[in-house]
């Protein structure tokens, strides 16, 4: 499904869901536009710092800010010179496969050829009756539309028929992109359905990995690759992303201190404090940030590397924004990864920058 073509290069990235944290003092949620300017602002630290991508998420509620990561990443096309865009990700079952092409088409001929698209089932269903979709066609509706995302990348003229979507024939998709092809990744959380699916249509695969031991994961990368390899993919096409929670500072205990307030506030609004109505304490957050990207550049790069030792990954990407993090901490963090923990990798990995 095309190739980003870092030509060998570990490549570093900063994605963002655009959660909107809750005002401890007002108790509503900040300000949606205020927080799209703040993300703005980050990419374009991440660019000059030297980070290779930026993502944004899509989500359709209202505790988060970004609904059309292309219009976002549009704005952020003109604030960056060189950083890769991606959705991170974009739903792509409630979505139609044609508007998406033609809007990451039009991002690329934005940004000179910057493209990239992750997508993914989706951790929430809301878009689906917001859209009009089924959620018993669920998986059948991502598969479906990722061959035809597929198809769509091949040729400015397309004859397909499915299922769920109507035909289409010898239609026009307009504008092809400045790249080749169009990078598509398969976003994956647990399922070695996804990762398979991913595989067989050549697609990278972007594996979020948010708490626990990593080799739970590997079953998944081996799954991906073994469905892209017999479906007569190079094994050099077969990418693989680590996406995460991370955040960096000059000492493990000051990350440890200044990420806490942001995770635990993240916690208790979507993750499993928002289940079982309880805080996350620091002895429990201290315990969970041993499986995460959280510490100093050396720690940071001791553990990708370690993670690569299991997995092979030639991204990592970074969650960095969560739960109201001040934003100057949050441009700090990303210049530590991008300018004191990346080399350490790369010198590690003999990995050119």
């Amino acid at each position: 499904m095309g190739s980003s073509g870092n030509d060998g290069n570990f490549e570093f990235g900063i994605y963002t869901l655009g959660d909107l944290a809750v005002d401890t003092q007002s108790g509503g949620l900040k300000n949606a536009g205020e927080r799209i300017k703040e993300i703005i602002r980050a990419a374009k630290v991440a660019d000059e710092a030297g980070i290779d991508v930026f993502g944004v998420g899509e989500h359709h509620r209202l505790d988060f800010a970004l609904s059309s990561p292309p219009v976002l990443l549009a704005a952020i096309a003109q604030a960056t010179s060189r950083i890769r865009l991606t959705s991170a990700t974009t739903v792509l079952g409630t979505a139609d496969p044609v508007r998406v092409f033609e809007d990451f088409a039009t991002l690329d001929l934005i940004s000179n050829g910057r493209a990239e698209i992750i997508a993914g089932r989706g951790a929430y269903i809301e878009s689906f009756p917001l859209f009009g979709f089924e959620l018993d066609d669920y998986k059948e509706l991502f598969a479906e539309k990722l061959e035809l995302m597929r198809q769509l990348n091949l040729s400015e003229r397309i004859t397909w028929s499915g299922r769920l979507r109507t035909p289409l024939e010898d239609a026009e998709i307009a504008p092809r992109p400045e790249q080749p092809a169009i990078p598509v990744w398969v976003g994956v959380g647990s399922t070695a359905e996804s990762a398979a699916l991913a595989g067989r249509h050549g697609a990278g695969m972007a594996l979020a990995l948010l708490g626990g031991e990593a080799s739970k994961y590997k079953h998944l990368v081996d799954c991906y690759k073994e469905a892209g390899l017999a479906a007569g993919y190079r094994k050099e096409e077969l990418r693989v992303a680590i996406t995460g929670h991370c955040y960096v500072a000059p000492t493990t205990a000051q990350a440890l201190d200044e990420f806490y307030a942001g995770y635990s506030t993240y916690y208790s609004q979507f993750m499993g404090g928002k289940e079982n109505g309880k805080p996350l304490s620091r002895e429990d957050f201290e315990q969970l940030a041993d499986s995460l990207a959280i510490g100093s550049p050396q720690l940071i790069a001791e553990k990708i590397i370690e993670q690569h030792k299991l997995f092979g990954h030639s991204r990592f990407m970074a969650q960095m924004d969560i739960g109201g993090m001040p934003p100057s901490q949050v441009e700090a963090s990303i210049r530590l990864l991008a300018k004191e923990a990346a080399p350490l990798v790369r010198e590690a990995l003999k990995i050119k920058a």
